[in-house]
């Protein structure tokens, strides 16, 4: 082989040396630049997450106070409502009473219940009864002899001037208070009840509860 010929292989073999090398270091460049893209890429979507994370975060706040505030104006409003019922039904409550004392039928009722509650806590002796002046007669005899029935003894009227509904049943210290101030005495309670009958009576109207 002549000294031209060799130099042609070495160089062959040189130019297919640094062909090899070359093309190791692309495959490498290559890799290292598909692994950047995809680092890029991962940590662009996790980013683009927690950007909608955040904002979901901040859209479920604003929902969150735009209902707390919501539910405190609706609970405000049922307040202001209920205060301005109770306050008609406190006025309408001692005259409606009233009238009911008027009429036989639940006048008769009330005297009913009055006494059942006496008979429930007052010790048996004889009761004190205390009445309006104008309540006298045959009903006021036939609520004596249930007086009796009920403790063995007849009871002693007293008439008083201040009472314009409803009795009074006194038993030494202890007393049923079935007047109208008597009825309405724990404001409490009765605004209690009231709003429950009047939120039945609302929904039973299909108005706002």
């Amino acid at each position: 082989m002549t000294v031209e010929a060799r130099m042609n292989a070495l160089l062959a073999l040189v130019e297919a040396d640094r062909a090899r090398r070359c093309a190791a270091i692309e495959a490498d460049a290559a890799a290292r630049a598909a692994t950047i893209v995809a680092a890029a890429h991962a940590a662009a979507r996790a980013r683009m997450r927690d950007a909608f994370a955040e904002e979901r975060a901040r859209s479920d706040e604003r929902i969150e106070a735009v209902g707390a505030e919501l539910a405190t104006r609706r609970r405000l409003a049922r307040q202001r409502r209920a205060v301005a019922l109770l306050d008609v039904a406190r006025t309408a409550l001692p005259v409606a009473l009233a009238a009911r004392w008027r009429d036989d039928d639940t006048r008769a009722a009330w005297l009913a219940t009055v006494l059942t509650a006496a008979a429930a806590v007052l010790p048996h002796g004889r009761w004190r009864i205390a009445h309006p002046d104008l309540w006298a007669g045959r009903e006021q005899e036939a609520f004596a002899r249930a007086v009796a029935a009920q403790t063995g003894t007849a009871p002693e009227f007293v008439p008083d001037a201040g009472l314009a509904a409803g009795v009074k049943v006194l038993a030494g210290v202890n007393v049923i208070d079935g007047t109208v101030a008597g009825l309405l005495a724990d404001s409490a309670a009765v605004g209690a009840r009231l709003l429950h009958h009047l939120d039945l009576l609302a929904a039973g109207s299909g108005g706002p509860g």
